[in-house]
């Protein structure tokens, strides 16, 4: 068993970090261990969370049996609830004043890195230590966007690094052994307006917002549970969390590296400050309603804002602190001077001091972009602005750096086998007319036409960067042979045609297949222009309804579609510690089967229980996932589950492999020409580490010089 964690760095360097620190206008930091942070652990072998590599019950920080955060102490000697303590210590904090420190002593709540910071070896990975300073400006279709800084920003108690291996970030290490999950928070760490970050902060989630009804009327999200129970939730000390189920949960992790952060921590000195438990019902309900809100909880949830960005008051963790209110135009992110992670050169992360967001009309990102008024710009351009992009690359001195998508399928068909309608529920249940249906289709065009040719033709599953790729995955049943699919029609029965030479149904009715679609996705409107002339060929009529998204996703659980055009596997580049969770009903409202997903996710209470057994098999290989822990079993799941879908083409795959255009400013140093851009796992750009781009100031030298 091996443990892990990020280790501290050598004396010198913490000399380095205090004078560099004290530069950029924060306190100083004190030295704590010795070593390298990156990718090592006390050995100084590489570390991974991979389960099997990470399991240890020693070194686990605090004795669980006497102390006031145990969440079993409840009382203490003198009669005074734990509670009680910690909302009086909490009103106190609010109430009293610091003292004004010396003028040259920081003040002990002043934003600081922490005495441990994550130590970047930038060097190891071939990039460059940077300097400190600059803007980056960037451009966002509407003001709701801010939120993504949230996902590409990817601060994470645990997160993928560029290798896709899942490191501790926040955190200075994670204990597992098999369901117990221990927790140790750098010690100094604080939140972006100086308070310190400990154990209090878990539990006032925990406690206070997960098991809240006013504020979470469903409970904790789903990956706490396993077998339908809660974990054992200790707060040994102020820098040490214990989660414990009596089984392996190989979803906890992945799922507190996802894009979407579930923030299993809040900001407890700045929430208890509206929460009904701390101030009383009466009293937090009064504050709500003075700002016409319905009540309290309107107003947690309004302040509690570390995802949409929209409160700049509200602590943050992440690299980047909000400045600006909605509405706006132009909103600005400055720095996080208690930020924790620091280069081997002491310099405190991020390198870049501001991030501005300019709103624009989407039609205007690409000619805004071609005209040099953006340092960085990825979401909102596609691959067929390539062309433009390059247009203004010396004019504005920027390049257009060329990512592949990790996307099972650029434009997927999910036949409904859920549908209402009874007639085509039993022909998308037929194995023979899905597999008919995709051999109708012409690839090659497709790739051309949508992709330059550059694509790669097939069913829609993971690409080949995963290192559970089989080339079969990608081609069977993916060939174009319409003489075949014509023969599988004929074999299924649909053998008579209209006079227009259209197929007909067993019901008598036309063979007219309405493909309901998302309309904002341009590309997929454009492929099912070609695929209505490839399914022509063979006697089927598509007819497209493009939909608004949320009425699509309405249409689709309510079984009213028949089929649905959209973008295929999401989690197209998995390890094995990855959840296979997309390829089962076990996902919500997944187009194929929304009605047996529903099922899944309400425990029975709604949707329609499975009734097709391969599907029922997929169920039962995810729950074999989520009851092990051995990276090997669940790589063999993993693959099971693809060639499943592969042999019954579940969902219909066409063409992968676009490349998003990454535009970054000539000057600006770590971005990289090359890498994978997917929303799951890589977080858009968030592996590659947006804090480790700086500018390079030589750069203007040199070009000032000529």
């Amino acid at each position: 068993m091996s443990d892990i964690e990020t280790r501290g760095s050598p004396a010198a360097l913490w000399e380095r970090l205090d004078a560099n620190v004290s530069e950029r206008g924060a306190g100083p930091l004190s030295r704590a261990g010795e070593g390298q942070g990156e990718g090592c652990g006390l050995s100084g072998k590489p570390w991974s969370l991979t389960p099997t590599l990470s399991r240890t019950g020693e070194g686990a920080r605090g004795d669980p049996r006497e102390t006031m955060f145990d969440r079993g102490e409840e009382g203490s000697r003198s009669g005074v609830s734990r509670r009680a303590l910690i909302a009086g210590l909490g009103a106190a904090a609010l109430l009293v004043r610091p003292r004004k420190a010396l003028a040259d002593t920081p003040p002990t709540d002043a934003p600081a890195p922490p005495e441990k910071p994550f130590v970047i070896d930038l060097a190891a990975r071939g990039r460059r230590t940077g300097t400190a300073g600059g803007t980056i400006r960037t451009l966002i279709a509407k003001a709701r966007d801010v939120r993504y800084l949230s996902v590409y920003g990817y601060t994470r108690l645990v997160g993928y690094d560029a290798d896709l291996q899942l490191r501790p970030d926040l955190l200075e290490r994670v204990d597992v052994e098999s369901g117990v999950f221990t927790f140790t928070l750098r010690q100094g760490h604080r939140w972006s307006d100086g308070h310190p970050f400990t154990s209090e902060d878990f539990r006032y989630y925990w406690e206070d917002v997960a098991n809240e009804k006013a504020l979470s009327p469903e409970g904790p999200p789903a990956f706490f549970l396993v077998d339908g129970k809660l974990p054992k939730v200790e707060f040994l000390d102020p820098e040490t969390i214990r989660y414990s189920w009596d089984r392996p949960n190989p979803m906890f992790l992945p799922a507190l590296a996802a894009p979407r952060d579930p923030l299993i921590y809040r900001p407890a000195h700045y929430l208890k400050t509206v929460h009904a438990r701390y101030l009383g019902k009466e009293a937090a309900d009064a504050k709500a309603k003075a700002l016409k809100l319905r009540g309290w909880a309107a107003l947690h949830n309004r302040l509690d804002d570390n995802y949409e960005l929209n409160n700049p008051d509200c602590p943050t963790l992440q690299g980047w602190v909000p400045k600006t209110r909605s509405p706006a135009t132009r909103f600005r992110f400055e720095r996080n001077r208690s930020y924790h992670r620091v280069d081997t050169a002491g310099t405190q992360l991020p390198y870049v001091d501001s991030i501005v967001m300019d709103v624009a009309s989407q039609g205007l990102l690409v000619a805004k972009t071609n005209a040099g008024e953006a340092d960085l710009m990825f979401r909102g351009l596609s691959m067929p602005d390539i062309p433009s992009l390059k247009e203004g690359e010396k004019a504005h001195r920027y390049r257009t750096n060329l990512w592949p998508v990790a996307r099972g399928s650029e434009i997927a068909l999910y036949p409904n086998l859920t549908t209402q309608d009874a007639g085509w529920r039993a022909l998308n249940r037929d194995v023979r007319y899905r597999q008919a249906l995709s051999l109708a289709i012409d690839r090659r065009t497709l790739n051309n036409t949508l992709l330059f040719g550059l694509g790669t033709e097939g069913n829609d599953t993971i690409v080949s960067d995963s290192p559970l790729y089989s080339p079969e995955l990608r081609t069977l049943h993916a060939g174009y042979d319409p003489a075949e699919a014509s023969r599988l029609l004929d074999s299924i029965g649909l053998t008579r045609r209209d006079g227009s030479g259209i197929r007909l149904m067993p019901d008598g009715r036309a063979m007219e297949l309405v493909v309901d679609s998302d309309g904002e996705a341009e590309m997929v409107l454009d492929a099912l222009l070609l695929i209505t002339e490839f399914w022509r060929e063979v006697g089927i009529r598509l007819v497209t309804k493009p939909q608004e998204r949320t009425n699509l996703h309405r249409r689709s659980i309510g079984g009213m579609t028949v089929m649905v055009a959209a973008q295929g596997l999401d989690l197209a580049v998995p390890t094995a510690i990855m959840p296979p969770t997309e390829l089962s009903p076990a996902q919500p409202e997944h187009y194929a089967w929304p009605l047996w997903s529903a099922h899944v996710e309400s425990r029975g209470k709604s949707g329609e229980a499975c009734d097709i057994p391969e599907v029922q098999h997929l169920l039962d290989l995810d729950r074999q996932w989520r009851h092990t822990d051995d990276a090997e079993r669940q790589a063999a799941i993993w693959r099971e589950m693809l060639m499943n879908h592969a042999q019954n083409t579940w969902v219909i795959g066409t063409v992968a492999g676009a490349l998003q255009p990454v535009v970054g400013a000539d000057r600006l140093v770590n971005l990289p020409k090359r890498a994978l851009y997917s929303w799951d796992p890589t977080a858009l750009i968030g592996v590659q580490r947006l804090d480790e781009v700086f500018w390079d100031k030589a750069a203007d030298t040199r070009a000032e010089a000529r």
